[in-house]
């Protein structure tokens, strides 16, 4: 029997820990090396996801976590204000960073990439684990190619802090891959409340729709004369991401450099 993968859990304690947490325990493929948390630490981590004691205590400090020794992969549902720092030190004791957290910028995930060659490993950076959202995005790409002109509309709950969401941001970037950048609407056109158009991108716009009530939703809609199109994406509870988080901590033991966007692992 092969080698299970020992994975790290950064923010063991969030919605999205949670489930991660719980597939590693689930998974016999996988093996929960340590979970950390800032806000819990002293709690068995199969208690603290209503399974049996798995014999791993929640703790604060992800340095010693990490430095113990012994871990494979380490992956981070945290915030935009720790996720690089945590990224970077596990690079540094040679962990293979699967990071759902977004906000990065273009610079970090070059200095990024840069260290994981250094060290000879591989790492992850997805705005999107769900791999239906994956498929959107490819979708809405070859679209563009015949439907020039379109509006992103992303919806999420009224708590997440980045607008737009990164999955907007991915499928915006594979468009502009696939498409010329083009101006639309009315060159006169005139804004009289303040954003109403949206976020600019490469010629078109992306909206954030934050409600109470939403979970995570996604439609690209494209206009031609006499038609239109909408590729759409729903996502209803987050266990939906985890075969894509399972998939991404497989994937990176196999590579090196820092890979952003979980497309590349859906051909």
């Amino acid at each position: 029997m092969k080698n299970k993968i020992r994975v790290v859990v950064s923010g063991a304690g969030g919605r999205m820990g949670r489930e991660v947490v719980k597939l590693v325990l689930q998974d016999e493929e996988l093996t929960l090396a340590a979970a950390v948390d800032h806000s819990l630490h002293d709690i068995d981590a199969g208690l603290l996801v209503g399974l049996p004691e798995a014999g791993v205590t929640v703790t604060t400090d992800l340095e010693a976590a990490l430095s113990a020794g012994g871990a494979d992969v380490l992956v981070d549902f945290t915030i935009p204000q720790s996720a690089y720092s945590n990224t970077a030190a596990a690079i540094k004791y040679g962990v293979r960073p699967v990071i759902g957290t977004t906000g990065f910028t273009p610079e970090q995930i070059e200095e990024l990439d840069k260290q994981c060659r250094e060290q000879g490993i591989g790492g992850l950076i997805a705005p999107n684990f769900s791999i239906g959202a994956i498929l959107m995005m490819k979708f809405a790409a070859q679209a563009a190619k015949y439907f020039p002109n379109l509006e992103i509309i992303e919806y999420h709950g009224d708590q997440k802090l980045d607008a737009p969401s990164g999955t907007a941001i991915k499928t915006a970037e594979l468009i502009a891959e696939a498409r010329e950048e083009l101006r639309q609407g009315n060159p006169q056109e005139e804004e009289t409340i303040e954003g109403a158009r949206g976020g600019y991108y490469n010629g078109f716009r992306i909206h954030s729709v934050r409600l109470p009530g939403v979970f995570a939703q996604q439609e690209v809609v494209f206009g031609s004369f006499g038609q239109t199109l909408k590729i759409r994406h729903d996502s209803y509870e987050r266990s939906g991401y985890m075969p894509g988080v399972k998939l991404g901590i497989q994937k990176v033991m196999g590579y090196t450099g820092m890979i952003y966007g979980f497309d590349h692992f859906i051909e």
